[in-house]
């Protein structure tokens, strides 16, 4: 703790963050299986693509943080035969304060979705359920491991940017 010119000592900054509010921006959800009017022997096969946004609001010290996930269940025994899609934009807005600049964007991007997850995974099993499927409970993501690896992504596509010669 660093100290004040009267020798007090001075505390870091508390950080607080409220979520204001939570809604779904969009869904969409399409039953494969039930539109070709096939059934038989299904054995469910899925894939979970996720996809962050976050930015400032012109309201001080708040910020709109939307999770997409784009949910795909194929059919195991009949060569990944797609069965259902699932698509779902979530958006929360929170009220952030405490948190320096240069570490904003990690607790936009990791603290934001892991709040708003819970209510995102009972979405996705509700829909699958009401779309004819068994409810689809969603493994829990690892917020920030999914942002280091978009931070190595990113830096490995500049040093490819940077390396090739123009042709």
């Amino acid at each position: 703790m660093a100290e004040n010119e009267n020798g007090a000592a001075q505390q870091a900054p508390q950080v607080k963050m409220n979520v204001l509010t939570q809604f779904v921006r969009d869904l969409s959800f399409e039953n494969i299986l039930a539109q070709r009017g096939t059934g038989g022997d299904v054995q469910l096969d899925v894939t979970v693509g996720v996809n962050l946004d976050a930015k400032k609001r012109k309201i001080e010290h708040q910020y709109e943080v939307t999770m997409k996930l784009n949910v795909a269940g194929k059919n195991k025994t009949k060569e990944n035969e797609p069965l259902f899609l699932l698509e779902i934009e979530y958006t929360g807005v929170f009220h952030v304060e405490g948190v320096p600049e240069d570490q904003m964007h990690p607790f936009l991007l990791i603290e934001c979705p892991r709040m708003t997850f819970p209510y995102v995974r009972r979405i996705v099993s509700d829909v699958t359920r009401d779309g004819g499927f068994p409810p689809l409970n969603l493994e829990s993501i690892d917020f920030m491991q999914l942002y280091r690896n978009e931070i190595s992504r990113r830096k490995a596509a500049s040093k490819d940017e940077t390396v090739k010669p123009d042709a």
